[in-house]
């Protein structure tokens, strides 16, 4: 079973998460630690065996968990806060009970992700959650530009001490104007929820952010939907060309995505090309 614990206040707790954590044969924890402050706040003491369920012992662990499931025992799943498997150890341990036929269930509770896109101020009808991003700079962009003309919102886990390089990259392949929300601390003392475009939201975030971060971004305008300065135009194009498109061919693409001739698209490319040479 796995259940969801709080991503912040301890009272977002469901009683079913007190009721498992008393009954269950294993209780497998992301940190046993968490786990040990986690049920006395809850004012529960486990009565089944305790282990850990991390990333590094994930692998070796699943076959043992699966082996206690296959023999009767009632195995719960916890992580230091939110639903397993969500950017959290417990995918494996799913993906091995189903191929054995066992049944897995949960116990709903907070999300992050869901908290955050409901707070946003965005789009919340059709979301894509693409996790943590490369911590490298290079391998960062690219996956920034796989999704550049996603039109679904966007959500984002993210350390503090890399978010303001994360959101410059993100006003850089999606644009500065592109509409985000920085949800900090959800659910503690400190919330607090930063909703600007991505360029204002990169200045702010160069002076240094503490806490606990999900960003969520606006997804990429409809086709044609929209007027883009020559600017934006240059910025479409360059963006392509990084990602290894031809000129030719990244100008074809950018002046059908805003339903412009070609001939206006290369002429703002040639533009820029002449103004940085002067």
């Amino acid at each position: 079973m796995l259940a969801g614990t709080p991503i912040g206040d301890v009272a977002d707790a469901p009683p079913r998460l007190a009721e498992e954590l008393a009954s269950a044969d294993v209780v497998a924890a992301e940190d046993t630690r968490r786990l040990r402050r986690l049920t006395q706040a809850l004012g529960v003491q486990p009565a089944g065996r305790v282990v850990s369920y991390f990333e590094g012992n994930e692998a070796a662990r699943t076959p043992e968990l699966v082996e206690a499931l296959a023999g009767g025992s009632r195995v719960l799943l916890v992580t230091d806060a939110g639903m397993p498997s969500v950017s959290d150890p417990g995918y494996r341990l799913v993906a091995a009970a189903v191929e054995k036929d066992i049944r897995v269930t949960a116990v709903p509770g907070p999300s992050a992700v869901l908290t955050a896109l409901a707070l946003s101020g965005l789009p919340v009808d059709r979301f894509c959650f693409e996790g943590f991003l490369p911590r490298k700079a290079g391998e960062r962009l690219g996956r920034l530009r796989e999704v550049a003309e996603e039109r679904r919102t966007l959500v984002y886990f993210e350390a503090p001490h890399r978010l303001d390089d994360t959101l410059a990259a993100m006003a850089e392949v999606f644009g500065e104007g592109r509409r985000a929300a920085v949800c900090r601390e959800l659910t503690k003392t400190y919330e607090e929820v930063k909703r600007a475009p991505l360029g204002e939201l990169a200045a702010w975030a160069a002076e240094g952010v503490r806490g606990e971060i999900t960003v969520v971004v606006e997804g990429a305008p409809e086709k044609g939907a929209e007027e883009l300065d020559a600017d934006e135009l240059v910025r479409r194009v360059r963006v392509r060309e990084e990602a290894g498109e031809r000129r030719k061919e990244a100008i074809a693409a950018v002046a059908a995505e805003a339903g412009l001739p070609k001939r206006e698209v290369f002429d703002a490319v040639v533009a820029a090309k002449n103004a940085v040479r002067d």
